[in-house]
């Protein structure tokens, strides 16, 4: 028998959800045979219901054999990590990081290289916030991903409240999300809505966009804006309306104006020439605009938040 007290970041869960998160190692079916078992006990009742909701200080006492539980923390990475981060804001509940071209922001499968929620979790740790001996279930995480070699904002959540709140608040497209590229030439157009229809193609991992809907095909409309020109290449402004693997890339590529320094979608003689070998991209500015209620994350409605120091922005001064 293994006894877990509830804390704040297990609140409010419904208990096979807890369970599944406590027991990774259990297959789903086996979870809920215990709690038919009655192998389940919340503050001394047989609970059988998955759909029960815990409460903070609720005593749990399961009687579920030891190899299934699994320590939420399964790495040591971040313990001795000597955190490298670039924040852009921080409070109580969130914290916005400067996430820099070449940094993964979760582990490889292969776990080569340190990723950004490493260096979060080091960060929180080192500052007394991340205890993961007192958690049950919870661990710091991302609520937003870029690629390896796009820069900028990525949002990452202290506590299980601020992470559902804003994981919901993504879903349904309450936060807005702006980026900067350089494309190769003038666009005829300085300000257009891009509309067209995207495919994904696991096996060679890239993308491909289509001026009609296809089989297989997801509709992409990309916002935007230029800023400045020079040299032939286009400082421009984006605003993703959706947000599809590898759009701003491959849209822009599709209508001859590739992003500098992309490999895969733009002209690597042009990136050579400048000296480009990453794509010129960074998610440089976020804007929180709450439609619905944001609970412990109202104050951020209306808050902006952009990066200063854009690595490419001098190409077009």
């Amino acid at each position: 028998m293994r006894e877990f007290i509830v804390g704040k970041n297990d609140k409010d869960q419904r208990l096979d959800k807890f369970l599944t998160k406590l027991c990774p190692n259990m297959p789903e079916a086996m979870i809920y045979k215990s709690l038919r078992k009655e192998c389940v006990r919340v503050n001394g009742k047989h609970i059988k219901d998955g759909a029960h909701r815990l409460f903070e200080g609720d005593v749990l006492k399961l009687y579920i054999k030891d190899e299934f539980f699994q320590k939420v923390v399964s790495d040591d990475v971040f313990y001795s990590l000597e955190p490298k981060l670039d924040i852009v804001y921080e409070d109580e509940n969130i914290i916005l990081v400067d996430k820099k071209v070449g940094m993964v922001v979760h582990a490889d499968e292969d776990k080569a290289s340190v990723s950004l929620i490493d260096h979060i979790k080091a960060y929180l740790y080192k500052k007394g916030e991340y205890l993961p001996n007192e958690e049950n279930t919870f661990v710091p995480a991302l609520c937003n991903r870029l690629d390896r070699n796009t820069s900028g904002i990525v949002i990452a959540a202290k506590n299980a409240e601020a992470l559902r709140i804003m994981n919901q608040k993504v879903k349904d497209r309450e936060l807005k999300k702006l980026y900067l590229c350089i494309v190769v030439g003038y666009l005829e157009k300085k300000e257009d809505e891009l509309v067209a229809w995207l495919f994904k193609d696991e096996k060679e991992k890239r993308v491909y966009v289509y001026n009609e809907s296809k089989k297989g095909t997801k509709t992409i409309i990309t916002k935007y804006r230029v800023l400045k020109e020079k040299n032939g290449l286009s400082l421009v402004e984006v605003d993703l309306i959706t947000g599809r693997t590898h759009q701003i890339r491959a849209h822009f590529a599709s209508i001859n104006h590739s992003l500098l320094g992309d490999g895969k979608y733009g002209n690597n003689k042009i990136n050579k020439g400048n000296n480009i070998n990453h794509q010129a991209l960074c998610a440089y500015k976020l804007v929180f605009d709450f439609k619905t209620d944001a609970g412990i994350l109202s104050y951020l409605d209306k808050k902006e938040f952009e990066v200063k120091d854009v690595w490419f922005k001098d190409l077009c001064e």
